[in-house]
């Protein structure tokens, strides 16, 4: 039993995480597996910021193969998918979950956030019967072992990453639309995407002080601020500021060079992560990002006010590091600590880039792992489960 419709419903909370998965799942289901696919978004803005031809005044579109619709209330009358998809606990309309009950035959999954600790395993899959209608959701977790749903990707991501990583044309159109020629090949190239980080200084300092030119390629975000404000301090080199908020300014201290980006549509930022020898990244999508990338990164997850973000970093940091050797684990957990904490991160850096050899091996190796866990497929081949044994309970009724 094949489901060829899905319903997936997303609550933009973060500003691009939970629209950025949702937003490449549904493209994935609809344009690899031939579903027909509608994506009910709350913020059509931030929709509209990974996606140029959304048109966020507007209720209902098509966009790449998907219907995107504005989730409004009162929420409209709608005949439910056969798939049915909350994304990150979101709470479906009341309404709907009604008419999910009465026709039956849905399957209702709530996609969770990515974790690597263990008690995901034991979770992943798991019934949640509705408290007063003949309706069960089940539990998907993604995740980096054969225990969980596994992650996003693309079938062609590899092939269209390893075409870039091969083809000097291919880069040196990259770099030229952002403005700028190729980078020389002795310079380190950096993407930094992350939230505000008082640690933002003393990385600076280091990539500013040390023997190797660095070119930071910064995308438009939260981190902005900081950014601005280490130029302006005393002493600091002003000659080449740009407005942060304008076109690709350059900003320079020393061997460091800073180029502002404008925001990048979710095709275009994979492009930013390939062309970069260390990628610092943020939040869930674009971690997951930089692994299918098969760099050294270096992440910052989102932090929480209880404190159990830095759980589910150990979590992963475990995992990650496994194979490494000690040296090389080391300067992981350093740098990341340190970049979380917002502490200490420069000296960090600098025992993270000796081991740079070792973690891009490690990179590559780690990606083609992960890539053997492909969350559009398990999804599916789960929901299909699902549904054939939810019609064999009808039938027996």
């Amino acid at each position: 039993m094949r489901n060829e419709s899905c319903d997936i419903f997303c609550n933009v909370v973060d500003n691009y995480g939970d629209i950025g998965v949702c937003w490449r799942l549904a493209r994935q289901l609809a344009n690899e597996h031939g579903l027909a696919v509608r994506l009910w978004v709350d913020d059509l803005g931030s929709m509209a910021r990974l996606c140029p031809e959304t048109d966020a005044a507007r209720d209902i579109q098509q966009c790449r193969g998907v219907e995107v619709r504005r989730w409004i209330k009162p929420f409209p009358e709608v005949q439910p998918a056969g798939l049915v998809i909350e994304a990150f606990a979101c709470k479906l309309p009341q309404g709907y979950i009604e008419a999910v009950a009465a026709q039956q035959r849905s399957v209702w999954i709530n996609l969770e956030y990515l974790s690597a600790e263990d008690w995901v395993h034991g979770c992943h899959g798991l019934p949640s019967p509705h408290p007063s209608l003949p309706l069960t959701r089940h539990f998907f977790f993604p995740g980096f072992t054969s225990q969980t749903g596994g992650l996003l990707l693309e079938r062609d991501l590899f092939t269209r990453r390893d075409a870039f990583q091969n083809d000097t044309v291919q880069q040196q159109a990259f770099w030229q639309s952002f403005g700028m020629d190729m980078p020389s090949a002795e310079t380190l190239k950096i993407s930094l995407f992350g939230y505000e980080n008082d640690a933002l200084h003393d990385l600076f300092d280091a990539w500013a002080s040390g023997a190797q030119p660095v070119l930071c390629l910064v995308p438009e975000g939260r981190i902005l601020p900081q950014v601005k404000r280490y130029f302006e301090d005393a002493g600091r080199d002003s000659s080449r500021h740009g407005d942060c908020v304008g076109m690709n300014p350059d900003l320079q201290s020393c061997n460091l060079l800073v180029r502002v980006q404008p925001f990048v549509e979710q095709e275009r930022y994979d492009e930013l992560l390939w062309a970069c020898d260390v990628n610092f990244v943020r939040g869930e999508d674009s971690c997951v990002r930089a692994q299918w990338a098969a760099k050294p990164f270096v992440w910052q997850i989102y932090p929480q006010h209880d404190a159990v973000h830095w759980g589910k970093l150990q979590a992963f940091l475990n995992l990650y590091c496994a194979p490494l050797s000690s040296s090389a684990s080391e300067a992981v957990h350093g740098l990341w600590k340190a970049w979380n904490q917002e502490n200490g991160a420069g000296q960090a850096w600098s025992v993270f880039i000796e081991m740079r050899g070792e973690l891009e091996l490690h990179a590559q190796h780690w990606a083609r792992q992960l890539a053997a866990n492909n969350l559009a497929l398990n999804l599916l081949d789960f929901s299909q489960k699902i549904g054939r044994m939810r019609a064999l309970e009808i039938e027996g009724q």
